[in-house]
């Protein structure tokens, strides 16, 4: 296996270690500091990870088929598992997620559709941006988090809110992507044939 598949496999492994701790740090009475300093560590190695095995397959020539395919599979792992664990404890509009969920399961049919024709679904600018988008969303809201657990009140209201706020243009985005490779999907020879049928 090469490094940029062990790092890939790497993030998805991190996903339900990340849960766990959540649940065990955020789900008490009381948020615990400890468990967040773990939860910041393991979504900062999963993002650069997520940076650094791209960046290591393009450069030493490690692109693989199943590089191509466990990667945004290890994302859609990696920021859902997130997303889930900020929408259970209330921090993210439950919609925004639904939302999320739905277009990441549609892009993950279309990749397997693409994928038997031979055809791989390239990052446009559109996923780009929600991939930033998702980022931001994610660190705000353990910044918020973290405030918590030091039992820093002072604007928790406006942290709250700028944190949904943020989240829900992740989710606005991630509509807006879904679009964009919808429209592409369309003109593929297999879209072609299944209207025609």
């Amino acid at each position: 296996m090469t490094l940029p598949n062990k790092l890939t496999v790497g993030r998805m492994i991190l996903s339900p270690i990340f849960f766990i701790l959540y649940v065990f740090t955020v789900m008490g009475e009381s948020i615990l500091l400890k468990g967040m300093i773990a939860l910041w560590i393991i979504q900062i190695v999963s993002e650069v990870s997520d940076v650094l095995d791209g960046y290591i397959a393009r450069k030493h020539n490690m692109v693989s088929d199943m590089g191509k395919i466990m990667d945004p599979f290890a994302d859609v792992i990696s920021r859902v598992t997130y997303f889930v664990c900020f929408a259970f404890t209330g921090l993210m509009p439950l919609w925004a997620l639904m939302i999320i969920l739905w277009r990441e399961f549609c892009i993950m049919f279309i990749r397997m559709v693409l994928a038997k024709e031979g055809t791989a679904l390239a990052a446009k600018w559109g996923g780009k941006v929600k991939a930033v988008f998702y980022f931001i969303s994610g660190i705000f809201g353990l910044f918020v988090l973290t405030m918590k657990s030091l039992g820093s009140l002072e604007f928790m209201t406006e942290l709250i809110l700028v944190s949904q706020v943020l989240f829900i243009l992740a989710a606005v985005s991630s509509l807006l992507s879904f679009l964009e490779y919808f429209l592409l999907f369309l003109k593929t020879e297999t879209m072609k044939q299944f209207i025609k049928e």
